[in-house]
């Protein structure tokens, strides 16, 4: 195994979907063994024969202690398959797709790539990622719950193979609720309103001590298909549902203004510098803001940042008791179409998946595996948060509601155009009208 080094450690916290990395709910040292390749070797000898050995990329985004595991797994695969050697490349998210977009503009993509929901339709139907369902003897697929295998699907294709489910929800910081005299909310019924009271009492109670209730809101994607499925909208809809609505959209920047004013979130430029830190200096990370929204799987990377034992929360609702939740693929592992070595590269991605070993040191931090069998495998051995986390979802299960679409391959720029349009609100630069019609505008750009 040989390890190029990249941008290291910078992860960003909740706008860009499961990019914060880490908090290992199985951890351990990272090892890195330089792994030599045959000089008598030919990567035209085949996928790890006894003819010589192979060499396979692989590359994914995410902080130091996500590599850390994911090297530990690499090492593993390695141990269980001496005719592949695997180098890896990691960086943070922003610079990850910066990268991949050159390496593939060139021919060049890594073997194995971890992919995002954001993105795999783009990469997908430009025929950039092969068919996972086309190396059945290296890769069985069919572990994992077809409803959750359907969203790495592009073009009727497999070219993703969902490493897990995670759900945009809640962390809460009780131990800040308790010190604000803040009760601690019921999720079952709370609606935006109750978030936006609460988290300004936080506020008012802790803010000498630079402790706000909420880090930020109103520059993320997630947030408003979140707001908008509450509305019975979506943002890319289906032919059968409704599109979001310029109401919805002015209701949603106004509630933004709202949470700033009231002193609910801090004031815009610490909410702008807060949205890309990496989760170990992040408000919620460091103990200064009492709720922040996340896929639920982060929450272990928030505990270990913290030390302190942080809780999941449905979304607060539109209408009491309706939070809309939802299963989204946490990211995906594809394949290159452009490798020579396809089954090498998808026997890694099988070990990644239904490998045991390789499943306790994964634990929960990319998403809740789709496989049960795997699920059962990693309980006793998840630390509190982590069988928190496990129980979370199961519980939402009996809720959630049908996913939104995988986001168009035309709009994999929208968390980045949400980001712009939402801090021109906050810093008075745009009014909510404004906003609405600029977001509608961009995704109208989008459908042309």
């Amino acid at each position: 195994m040989r390890t190029t080094p990249s941008v290291p450690g910078r992860a960003t916290t909740s706008r860009r979907p499961l990019t914060a990395a880490a908090g290992m709910l199985v951890a351990g040292s990272l090892v890195l063994t330089a792994c030599a390749q045959d000089p008598g070797g030919s990567a035209d000898d085949g996928d790890g024969g006894s003819d010589g050995d192979v060499e396979i990329r692989f590359t994914w985004w995410g902080a130091d202690a996500r590599a850390q595991i994911t090297e530990q797994v690499v090492e593993r695969f390695e141990e269980a398959n001496p005719g592949i050697d695997v180098e890896t490349e990691w960086s943070t998210w922003d610079g990850y797709w910066d990268k991949l977009a050159t390496s593939a503009a060139a021919g060049d993509m890594p073997d194995v790539v971890q992919m995002d929901e954001s993105q795999i339709n783009a990469y997908g139907s430009q025929g950039s990622l092969l068919d996972l369902e086309s190396q059945p003897d290296a890769l069985d697929v069919s572990t994992i719950e077809p409803e959750v295998l359907l969203t790495g699907e592009v073009d009727g294709t497999i070219v993703g193979a969902p490493v897990g489910i995670a759900l945009y929800s809640v962390g809460v910081n009780p131990d800040l609720l308790e010190r604000a005299g803040v009760e601690m909310p019921d999720d079952t019924t709370w609606t935006w309103d109750d978030f936006v009271e609460k988290a300004t009492a936080v506020s008012d109670a802790l803010g000498d001590e630079g402790i706000t209730g909420m880090d930020f809101f109103g520059m993320d994607s997630a947030e408003i298909g979140a707001y908008a499925r509450q509305h019975g909208e979506q943002v890319f809809p289906r032919e059968d549902e409704e599109p979001v609505s310029e109401e919805t959209l002015v209701e949603f920047f106004e509630l933004a203004l709202r949470m700033q004013e009231t002193g609910a979130t801090p004031q815009p430029s610490l909410q702008t510098e807060t949205i890309v830190a990496a989760i170990e200096q992040s408000p919620f990370g460091t103990n200064t803001s009492a709720f922040h929204l996340q896929f639920h799987t982060q929450i272990q990377a928030f505990v270990d940042a913290s030390g302190t034992e942080l809780q999941l929360l449905r979304l607060p609702a539109v209408e009491p008791g309706e939070p809309h939740m939802v299963n989204k693929a946490s990211m995906y592992w594809s394949v290159a179409e452009t490798t020579e070595h396809p089954e090498a590269a998808a026997k890694l991605v099988d070990f990644m998946l239904n490998d045991e070993e390789a499943a306790l040191l994964l634990g929960v931090e990319r998403g809740v595996p789709g496989i049960p069998a795997i699920q059962e495998v990693i309980r006793p051995e998840l630390s509190p948060t982590g069988t928190m986390a496990l129980d979370f979802a199961a519980e939402m299960q009996e809720e959630v509601v049908e996913p939104p679409q995988v986001t168009p391959s035309e709009a994999s720029s929208f968390d980045g155009e949400m980001g712009r349009i939402g801090s021109e609100v906050l810093f008075g630069s745009m009014t909510p009208e404004q906003a609405a019609q600029a977001v509608l505008d961009v995704i109208a750009a989008y459908e042309d």
